[in-house]
């Protein structure tokens, strides 16, 4: 009868630290929140300096729907993250703060098509990253947010395009 218990106590001492393995975020998913994290606030940044530098209204109306989409879609993820204790970044990426300082040194049509053109490969990127965690991420929460922000993020991408194809 002992020997069954202790069996019996291993086996729901596996099942313990198995199900709280499964808990934990991988380190994939974890680099996926941190990503769309750290881009998401860039998207912000560079919208708000078009908002204040564009010269085409196609462009400021762009800048003011990435605004509240990108931080509509940022709340999301801090809630999630909040509730798998994931720490998010706090700033863009060294390379999207480097991005930013050379879009806000230009000015005029120069700046217009500078941000379309970046929109679309920040949006490339998105995407990209986004449909990975979509098809292969194991959390549920994280799996779930880049389900349903794939299909904005894509009518993002086809904005853009749109922009650099008028040449604004």
């Amino acid at each position: 009868m002992g020997k069954c218990m202790a069996v019996g106590v291993a086996a729901g001492l596996l099942g313990m630290v198995a199900g709280q393995a499964h808990a934990v975020p991988s380190s994939a998913d974890r680099t996926f929140a941190d990503k769309a994290a750290a881009a998401g606030m860039a998207e912000i940044q560079a919208a708000q300096l078009a908002q204040q530098r564009a010269t085409s209204p196609q462009i400021k109306s762009f800048a003011n729907r990435m605004v509240t989409d990108h931080t509509q879609a940022n709340d999301q993820l801090q809630q999630i993250a909040q509730q798998e204790n994931i720490n998010l970044p706090e700033q863009p990426s060294p390379q999207d703060t480097a991005d930013a300082q050379r879009l806000s040194s230009l000015n005029g049509t120069a700046f217009d098509q500078a941000y379309a053109q970046a929109q679309v490969r920040d949006h490339q990127q998105a995407v990209a990253l986004f449909r990975q965690e979509a098809s292969t991420g194991d959390d549920p929460a994280l799996k779930s947010y880049a389900q349903k922000t794939l299909p904005i993020l894509r009518q993002h991408l086809q904005l853009a395009q749109s922009l650099t194809a008028s040449g604004r």
